[in-house]
């Protein structure tokens, strides 16, 4: 069992402030819960970690695998190729309403080559990337861990503070970039004064009060609550704090906007290195995206905990 801790921080729980109410709609309302202690591990998977589970066990990412058709009502026949989510910078200006701009579903990329073939390797001490849902659940009961709720993982990023950032209330204090996100206009104008425009190492920029790295920016992570609006998640009585609360139910998941995509949601967290302040600023403790569990991409990625 000591091999399990060995790279994870033990947090002792406690009560905090969970969302908010100052940034988008689905982080609020902000509500006080509570969370039993945990280890969780200090950096997002790498694919040097993934490369040894995969070793051990020969696992193929749903990346990897081609989609079956009859899965996807529709599907033109030319699609069902195995491969993933690619992020496209643009050449100019764009309406941000249509991220199939700057997405384009690549074949032939996943984990070892996140940017498809022929491109570059992964790079060890980089996390890993294009892991769907099961994927991150298989890595994480081979290792004998498991995903964080959505509150274990916002507990853990706030670093023991409550402000707006995992390190305190100002973005870049001094000019000094703490995390790995999007500086310019997206898509189109990447200035990346923090020195990366994809993926950074893991521990590139100063852990957090908890000694905890890359808990925003970098790589989206994966939680294993299901997706529900944080109104429905409030507590009913504003004077008592939950314990451990998790996500909605697996049926309230799916996306409203799609009725005729029956893929549930969960919920990730964190922002990654495609957030920027002209969109999507999720590199926040706070911050809360839906993503659909058969879905991979250049930016998401995971960490795990073990509880107790």
């Amino acid at each position: 069992m000591a091999e399990n801790f060995r790279g994870m921080r033990r947090l002792d729980g406690g009560e905090f402030l969970m969302g908010s109410d100052r940034f988008y709609p689905e982080e609020s309302p902000a509500r006080r819960v509570r969370v039993d202690p945990f280890w969780i591990d200090e950096t997002p998977v790498t694919n040097r970690q993934f490369a040894a589970f995969v070793r051990a066990t020969g696992h193929k990412t749903l990346a990897e695998i081609a989609p079956d058709p009859k899965d996807y009502p529709g599907m033109p026949p030319e699609m069902a190729r195995a491969g993933s989510l690619v992020f496209r910078m643009t050449d100019r200006p764009v309406w941000l309403g249509d991220p199939s701009q700057w997405w384009e579903f690549k074949f032939g990329a996943y984990w070892r080559r996140p940017l498809g073939k022929p491109g570059p390797m992964a790079l060890d001490d980089h996390p890993v990337v294009h892991v769907a849902y099961e994927d991150a659940a298989a890595y994480a009961a081979w290792a004998g861990k498991a995903l964080p709720t959505e509150a274990e993982w916002e507990f853990a990023a706030r670093g023991g503070g409550d402000d707006d950032y995992a390190w305190g209330g100002e973005l870049a204090p001094g000019g000094t970039m703490m995390a790995n996100y999007w500086q310019g206009e997206f898509p189109w104008q990447n200035l990346a004064l923090d020195g990366w425009e994809r993926t950074s190492p893991v521990g590139a920029f100063p852990a957090n009060g908890y000694g905890l790295v890359d808990m925003v920016g970098n790589v989206w992570e994966w939680t294993c609550d299901w997706y529900a609006d944080a109104q429905a998640l409030a507590p009913a009585s504003p004077c008592c704090a939950p314990s451990n609360p998790k996500g909605g139910a697996m049926e309230a998941s799916y996306d409203p906007a799609t009725p005729q995509v029956v893929i549930p949601r969960r919920v990730i967290k964190g922002g990654s290195h495609l957030c920027a302040e002209s969109y999507c600023r999720r590199y926040r403790p706070a911050a809360r995206h839906p993503q659909a569990i058969d879905s991979s991409t250049g930016h998401i990625g995971f960490r795990c905990v073990v509880r107790g």
